[in-house]
Parts: C-alpha cells; sequence; structure tokens
C-alpha cells in the first residue's frame, strides 16, 4: 500500500507506516532502533503529510493503558526460572486492563541485597508489584528494587493457601510451611 493510499486508513499499533528515510515520525508513531522502521503507537487514522514528509497517528479511539518506562504494574507470575521471572502484566497504575502484556523480571533487578535465586523473590502464581525499567525490543523489562514494589500476594508452596507475613518470612496457617519472598511493603495489608 502506497503512502497515499495509507493516508486516512485506520491503523493499530504496530502497523508499518513507513521508514526515517522517507518520513519524520509524528504525534502516534514510534520508530524501531536498528531498522528506521515507522510503526503505529495508537489505534487511529494515518496521516501522511506528503509535503511536510511527516507520519503521524491520530487516536480514534480512548488510549488504553500500555505500559511504559517508569509506569508501575502488577502482575502475575507465570514462570520462574533461576535467574529470572516471567510476569503476565494485568494491571497500570490503577488501570486494570482489557487484555495482558509480558513482563520479564531479572534477578539483578530484584533488591539491593544479594539474591542468590529467583526461587526466594517470587514463585509461579504470585501477584507482584514491578516498575518498567525498558521497553527496549517490545520486552517490558521490571524491577522490584523499590520497598513498595516485590510480591503482594503469595500462596503455600506445599498446600496452597494464602501465605501471611510473620517476622520478615512468610508462613502458612492451614500447614505450617514457611517460605521466602520479596515482598512490597504493604503485603497482606490489602491493598492491591
Amino acid at each position: 500500500m502506497s503512502p497515499k493510499q495509507k493516508s486516512g486508513q485506520l491503523v493499530v499499533p504496530g502497523d508499518k507506516l513507513g521508514v526515517i528515510e522517507e518520513y519524520e515520525p509524528g504525534p502516534g508513531t514510534y520508530v524501531e532502533e536498528g531498522t528506521g522502521t515507522i510503526y503505529s503507537l495508537t489505534t487511529g487514522r494515518a496521516l501522511m503529510d506528503l509535503l511536510n514528509k511527516r507520519v503521524s497517528v491520530f487516536p480514534g479511539v480512548k488510549t488504553v493503558g500500555v505500559p511504559k518506562v517508569g509506569s508501575i504494574v502488577e502482575g502475575l507470575v507465570m514462570e520462574v526460572q533461576n535467574k529470572q521471572a516471567n510476569v503476565r502484566i494485568f494491571q497500570v497504575g490503577d488501570r486494570v486492563l482489557n487484555g495482558f502484556f509480558s513482563g520479564l523480571l531479572h534477578i539483578s533487578d530484584v533488591s539491593q541485597r544479594y539474591v542468590e535465586s529467583m526461587y526466594d523473590v517470587c514463585k509461579p502464581g504470585d501477584i507482584i508489584r514491578a516498575k518498567v525499567t525498558s521497553d527496549k525490543n517490545r520486552v517490558f523489562h521490571l524491577s522490584s528494587n523499590e520497598r513498595d514494589l516485590g510480591v503482594l500476594l503469595a500462596y503455600c508452596s506445599r498446600c496452597g493457601h494464602v501465605l501471611s507475613l510473620r517476622k520478615f518470612r512468610l508462613n502458612c496457617e492451614q500447614c505450617g510451611n514457611m517460605e521466602r519472598r520479596k515482598t512490597a511493603q504493604d503485603y497482606d495489608k490489602g491493598e492491591s
């Protein structure tokens, strides 16, 4: 589709609009590093300003809450490996998302103290609060390296009941199991 045909058309996030050799990126667009390709950042109408060689996207719908660098997000820990955890982001700030985004929490970004294994930080099924530190290559990199960030709700690995925080340790009142997590300062306060 030529630029003239693309102008006025409905586009969605990720639609290719052109390259930086032909156009200057305008509002509602972003440029992929390395390729110089201009993509739509939002759902809306593409405007190809051929006179000024500028491409923009004007939102046709209310903006969707998309995690951005610096956003505080909440998500469900889906998978944990020794050095990282995959998080399904379901909330950005106070806004619950209709869909979901995936985030990556690396062991180097979880605490100011030394952490030997991600299994001491979180486990699958935990609800976690983190900050988006990067969105490079369309992957949301997360950090829980602040007091108000970390696990908000955790479940016992043995019996599945909610863990209670007692003297910096999480224990299960059902089976007596004790576990470690990197908890947020408001863990177990009912504020999530």
